[in-house]
């Protein structure tokens, strides 16, 4: 191990990774943490956890994206506890912990009967954990978790304090494949009873990912959570059904639809990947263009997985974020004035 492991924010040093996250970070989290399972849209079970920080000066609620686990984003709760923020988190249905459609053909297929489900697992999972947690409240949604979080926002407007979206799937990236006979495909797949089943083009999960193909660029924050993959099915996931493919397509015309980003009352930063092939980055533009108290940022040298890069993108990235959760209220006003 390096002689100082950690950065100034408590992000690890890339060379010093696996050790640190194995003997410090992990059993850290462990003496800071309470789990619950909280029932949530149709009673689905949702593994979901309340970190404690020391003195707290606000709460996050953290929203993993698609095929993820809310174990994958550990460094970062790890550095908002020693940054004085409260963590919330829930794995997503279908993903992690948390319930998962019986029937499924593969231990990686992912799977949502309605994308509103997301939003009203959140909305149990906060009104059921914030309350007793020190305010500002606030929320980080990363890809799918991001798509999520904003329709969550155009919901409740005035719950958050403000937000922060990285990588946000405004819109997929369908690869090229039009809209429409993505849409035929996916519909004619549940009109003959297989909206369940994993899209044929996607295969099962097996073994060990391709970094280089990965969404990721630091070697080491990548082979981490992969190692841990291997042995551990719950955080599987690499593929969607069709029904789940169908209800993502959906999300934009939501998202985007007249007044929706306009109701949004929080100051809200979006963080675009240059180098994002999993979801398209216009809407993102557009999107946030809307938001009143809206700010864009690209992050460069960075893919989808912004918080997984390496030292010199990810630690300037998160020292601003972290900035931007502790700005006074009255500052983000002055600076929205301006806009």
């Amino acid at each position: 191990m390096t002689a100082e492991p950690f950065n100034e924010d408590s992000l690890i040093v890339s060379s010093a990774y696996e050790e640190t996250m194995n003997n410090v970070v992990l059993p850290y989290l462990e003496t800071r943490v309470r789990r619950e399972t909280l029932h949530g849209a149709d009673q689905a079970p949702l593994a979901c956890a309340v970190y404690s920080a020391e003195a707290p000066a606000g709460t996050l609620v953290l929203v993993h994206g698609f095929t993820e686990s809310a174990f994958k984003f550990s460094e970062l709760i790890y550095s908002l506890l020693r940054n004085r923020f409260n963590v919330v988190t829930l794995d997503q249905r279908g993903h992690g912990h948390s319930w998962r459609k019986e029937g499924l053909s593969n231990v990686g297929d992912t799977h949502v009967e309605h994308f509103a489900d997301y939003i009203s697992d959140l909305k149990i999972v906060c009104d059921r954990l914030l309350a007793p947690l020190q305010k500002p409240w606030c929320l980080f949604g990363h890809s799918m978790g991001g798509a999520v979080s904003v329709l969550f926002l155009e919901q409740y407007p005035e719950f958050f304090s403000r937000a922060v979206l990285c990588a946000p799937m405004i819109a997929p990236d369908r690869s090229g494949v039009p809209y429409g006979i993505a849409a035929s495909l996916c519909h004619a797949a549940r009109a003959i009873g297989h909206g369940s089943r994993r899209v044929f083009f996607f295969k099962p999960y097996s073994g060990p990912e391709n970094f280089e193909t990965s969404c990721a660029t630091d070697p080491a924050r990548f082979a981490w959570y992969d190692g841990i993959r291997v042995s551990h099915p719950e955080y599987q996931n690499c593929a969607p059904t069709y029904t789940w493919t169908l209800e993502s397509m959906r999300v934009t015309r939501k998202i985007l639809a007249p007044g929706a980003p306009e109701r949004i009352a929080c100051p809200v930063r979006l963080y675009g990947a240059e180098e994002d092939h999993s979801v398209l980055s216009e809407p993102q533009k557009q999107f946030i263009s809307r938001v009143p108290m809206g700010e864009y940022s690209l992050v460069p040298r960075s893919r989808h997985e912004i918080y997984r890069s390496e030292d010199a993108v990810l630690f300037p990235w998160w020292h601003e974020i972290l900035r931007f959760l502790s700005l006074p209220a009255a500052s983000m006003a002055r600076k929205a004035e301006m806009k």
